[in-house]
């Protein structure tokens, strides 16, 4: 039986996978701060699905992460979805460095303690870490400074982690996840009614979850959005701070 460990498994799209990875016959750690949304989780697949009550920002992230690979009998993938941070055009301060905390400390935490257990397990099958990024990650938006950052950051270690598998000959894959707008709880922080290609949770879940399977190093969410993604690259830096986005 294959084993994916989720960190941020309590709401939105982390919820989503866990429920079709326990749905699909794995056995899955669910990993969040909400312990009650973690309970009623295990409670729709009993038998497939184990939880722990894990704060990415706390100082024993490694140790809670061990114990829960413990209880599921080991680890095949891990995915990190936990984020937090949209829409700060104020700059809230407080909102900002929890952004950091949680989309830069938290998921290197994380990544570090994956990659340390994939490279000191003899896995026979390639052990894959995943991380849910965002197309924010490819140019620094006004709005969202310290988020859009952050998922830059994200990218260019997940970069950097592959690479550095590859000079240690470490038996893992690195799947970077670049989604679009997705219908969760995340886009409620954000003040404009029409947000373009918004996606479901439906549309796009089944597409992570490809992507995670099928080993792919980097994957956009969905090909509307690598479209974007690629003309964002081509504007020059120039120009970046001269455009207005509505969000």
């Amino acid at each position: 039986m294959k084993r994916i460990v989720i960190i941020g498994a309590s709401s939105g799209i982390g919820r989503r996978i866990a429920t079709d990875f326990a749905r699909y016959g794995w056995r899955v750690g669910a990993a969040a701060r909400n312990t009650e949304a973690l309970t009623e989780l295990k409670a729709l697949y009993p038998d497939n699905i184990e939880y722990a009550g894990i704060d990415v920002t706390a100082p024993d992230v490694e140790k809670k992460l061990y114990d829960l690979i413990e209880t599921i009998g080991g680890m095949d993938i891990i995915l990190y979805c936990a984020g937090c941070g949209w829409y700060n055009p104020e700059l809230d301060s407080e909102d900002d460095e929890r952004t950091i905390a949680v989309n830069v400390g938290g998921m290197t935490k994380v990544c570090i303690a994956a990659y340390k257990y994939f490279r000191d397990t003899a896995n026979v099958d390639k052990g894959r870490i995943a991380v849910i990024t965002s197309v924010a990650g490819t140019k620094g938006l006004g709005v969202s400074a310290a988020y859009s950052a952050s998922k830059s950051y994200q990218q260019k270690y997940l970069q950097a982690l592959d690479q550095l598998a590859h000079i240690q000959h470490v038996n893992v894959g690195i799947t970077d996840i670049r989604p679009g707008f997705v219908d969760t709880g995340l886009l409620k922080r954000t003040p404009a009614r029409d947000l373009p290609m918004v996606m479901s949770l439906d549309y796009a879940a089944p597409r992570i979850e490809l992507a995670i399977l099928r080993g792919r190093r980097v994957a956009t969410i969905d090909s509307r959005w690598a479209v974007v993604n690629t003309l964002w690259r081509m504007i020059p830096g120039c120009l970046w701070p001269h455009l207005q986005f509505k969000v």
